[in-house]
């Protein structure tokens, strides 16, 4: 289960998946026992984001019981990151309220962690640099070595132009 905020939807629709999600826990009464356990667990995970935004942005709440909050991690690279800053992490808690003895790490894929678009760039060779070129392939003493560069800036050219 996750109660972070961090998703790309918009935030009407967040706002409107909340409220629905709420909605749904208050109307059965076995449900909405559970509804200030996950109130709960939300704040912690907001209180967690806002005290290590980078290193928590991959991290989930496992559980927070008797003093203990379990942190998941998607892989071992993040959970060594992320246990340099534990001792900041529990200091800041302690100082919103929370009442936390211990915090664990359990490396575990919970969220696949989205690179980045590559963004694909045309080359455009100014008309300056392309009359260079053409310039350079007429210039260029027509030897054996310099055929293949001759025949690649004359093909440049041709599809420059």
């Amino acid at each position: 289960m996750r109660f972070n905020s961090f998703n790309a939807f918009d935030q009407t629709r967040r706002n409107r998946t909340a409220v629905e999600a709420t909605d749904f826990l208050r109307r059965d009464d076995r449900l909405a026992a559970l509804l200030p356990a996950v109130q709960r667990m939300a704040k912690l995970q907001q209180d967690c984001a806002k005290v290590l935004p980078a290193a928590f942005n991959f991290c989930d709440i496992l559980s927070f019981e008797a003093g203990q909050l379990v942190l998941s991690t998607p892989n071992a690279s993040v959970a060594a990151k992320l246990k340099q800053q534990l001792p900041k992490l529990q200091e800041a808690l302690s100082a919103k309220g929370w009442q936390i003895d211990n915090i664990r790490l359990k490396v575990q894929m919970m969220k696949a962690m989205a690179t980045p678009p590559v963004e694909r760039r045309q080359l455009v060779i100014p008309e300056v640099g392309v009359d260079s070129f053409a310039r350079l392939s007429e210039t260029l003493e027509p030897t054996k070595q310099n055929a293949t560069l001759i025949a690649a800036l004359k093909n440049l050219v041709a599809h420059r132009r």
